[in-house]
């Protein structure tokens, strides 16, 4: 096992979310309730990149901030139709995702 670690995001609405980072390019790979109308605690991957999201209101806060480094940061910017910029270690590309997450992700530059 490689140590890692996973940063957890607070989401009002699992789904949703599972289908907003699908876009870039995140699959799920597991969902735990407690019970069937409780709140959901997902894992999602990008390779060897994960998140955790989560409906429960204790885990994490709104308005985090996350930086991920990518391969196809151009690819990002098309599908969200967003700008690239450039910054003295890498391309960057800023969103939000639907919860108010921010998330910072960036291809190095030589």
């Amino acid at each position: 096992m490689n140590e890692q670690a996973i940063p957890i995001l607070r989401v009002s609405d699992a789904t949703e979310s599972v289908t907003w980072y699908a876009r870039l390019g995140f699959t799920k790979q597991w969902e735990h309730r407690f019970e069937p109308d409780l709140p959901a605690f997902v894992e999602i991957a990008r390779g060897e990149v994960r998140l955790f999201l989560s409906e429960h209101t204790g885990d994490a806060g709104p308005n985090t901030l996350i930086y991920l480094r990518i391969h196809n940061i151009d690819e990002v910017a098309k599908e969200f139709t967003t700008p690239v910029e450039q910054a003295p270690w890498a391309k960057e590309v800023h969103l939000t995702d639907p919860d108010g997450n921010r998330l910072r992700l960036g291809t190095p530059t030589d």
